[in-house]
């Protein structure tokens, strides 16, 4: 067995995001993976350490994080303007996430499935809530690093992304909108 899942998450670095936009510079599913690792950790302890809510373990999160989109190696990055374009776009496409996974996952010696298991198929309800506010985090900084760019091209997902952030209720998130985004404006002499 040639254990082809550790070279295929290392071509995560060639595949782009943000297809259908005309980008200022590229992001690559690697490099969004790891923001958004870092956002959910972050996430995780301002829950814990700041506000002293419960919730899962910060470390969890953000490998559960890192390979949230790891079924992108095989599928690719599907622009969301098609993959939330109706119920039935979105759920085919959840079928084939999860086969996608799944095949990844048979890579892997049997011994080591379970243990990358729920972190591919997006399959811990603890994490999963913390891991989608810091992917929409991660792109609606992407969105601001395009607009600080000048490119206008991200108003409009801009918007969308912020929209979607205020709508799910997060106290942590809502703690780092409110306390870290602004830094993520400013160029290198500012921070």
């Amino acid at each position: 067995m040639a254990n082809e899942f550790y070279a295929l998450l290392g071509r995560m670095r060639y595949i782009t995001r943000w297809g259908l936009m005309r980008n200022s510079f590229s992001e690559t599913l690697s490099e969004h993976s790891y923001m958004t690792a870092v956002l959910a950790h972050a996430l995780a302890l301002i829950r814990r350490e700041i506000l002293h809510l419960e919730g899962p373990d910060p470390d969890r999160c953000a490998v559960a994080a890192l390979y949230h989109d790891a079924s992108e190696i095989l599928t690719g990055d599907l622009p969301t303007p098609i993959k939330y374009y109706n119920p039935e776009i979105k759920t085919a496409y959840k079928e084939v996430e999860r086969i996608a996974g799944n095949r990844l996952l048979d890579m892997l010696p049997p011994e080591l499935r379970k243990c990358y298991e729920s972190d591919v198929l997006e399959a811990d309800p603890e994490l999963e809530p913390i891991v989608k506010a810091a992917d929409k985090l991660s792109a609606h900084i992407k969105c601001l690093e395009e607009q600080k760019a000048g490119n206008t091209e991200f108003d409009s997902a801009a918007r969308q992304t912020w929209d979607a952030m205020k709508t799910m209720n997060r106290p942590e998130l809502d703690w780092f909108l409110n306390f870290s985004l602004g830094a993520f404006q400013l160029n290198l002499d500012q921070l």
